[in-house]
């Protein structure tokens, strides 16, 4: 069931923070990991992976039932795609949630006693991380949806969270899934971070996933409505001035 109708402002400001918040988490964990277990690069991923996962669970039930706590263009955008959301609210999203990412890279660097900015240079463009993106993020966007289409939003956080953490292990890229992080990941020269020139492979595989991932879930939760879309990742505030459709 949604809640009230809440402000702009509101909305913006909990996709930023829990964008921030996120790439600190994902960032800070993997200076720590690499700092706590250096040389073992297997362990480095587990620790950076188990942090994230945790993160975004309490992230998303935080900042869910304010903005739906998306922190991923992509999302934003496959649910304005299914009118959960208008597209005006979508590109809002999308500059809360970038800012929000490089804002976040800068504080992980700054806890470490690090540059506040420091350009990475870990190049991972390959077809195979290419591969690996387009796969991780349909993944993710089949995931959120099909939970959301079947009114089972509330195992979003959990599901988003354990998939996020299997996907580190399963795929080549250690699945970002998310052009907003892999922006934020360019500031920080560390386990975590990726190199500019590799990022437009990234964003563009992510963007390929998230259609891929539209159509999956066309194709096997047909009939999906803006009021089901309107839950993802779960029921949250309306917009002030959005309506919503049955």
């Amino acid at each position: 069931m949604l809640l009230e109708r809440s402000p702009w402002w509101r909305t913006l400001f909990a996709e930023y923070l829990g964008s921030l918040l996120l790439s600190a988490i994902v960032i800070g964990s993997g200076i720590a990991a690499q700092t706590l277990s250096p040389h073992a690069r297997g362990l480095e991923l587990l620790e950076n992976a188990a942090a994230t996962g945790v993160g975004l669970y309490v992230l998303i039930v935080t900042f869910g039932p304010i903005s739906g706590a998306h922190f991923n263009p992509v999302v934003s955008f496959v649910d304005a795609a299914f009118r959960g959301i208008s597209w005006r609210t979508a590109w809002g999203y999308l500059a809360a949630q970038v800012s929000g990412c490089v804002s976040g890279a800068l504080v992980a660097n700054l806890i470490f006693s690090r540059a506040a900015v420091s350009m990475s240079t870990d190049h991972r463009a390959t077809l195979a991380h290419g591969f690996s993106e387009v796969v991780a993020t349909a993944g993710l966007v089949l995931v959120i949806f099909a939970l959301a289409r079947t009114g089972r939003s509330s195992l979003a956080p959990a599901a988003v969270g354990a998939y996020i953490a299997g996907a580190y292990f399963f795929t080549s890229s250690t699945s970002f899934a998310n052009p907003a992080i892999v922006v934020g990941r360019m500031f920080s020269n560390t386990f975590a971070g990726i190199a500019p020139a590799s990022t437009p492979l990234f964003v563009g595989a992510e963007v390929v996933g998230g259609v891929v991932g539209f159509g999956l879930i066309k194709l096997l939760y047909p009939g999906i409505t803006a009021r089901a879309a309107s839950t993802v990742t779960v029921a949250h505030e309306a917009l002030e001035g959005e309506g919503l459709a049955s």
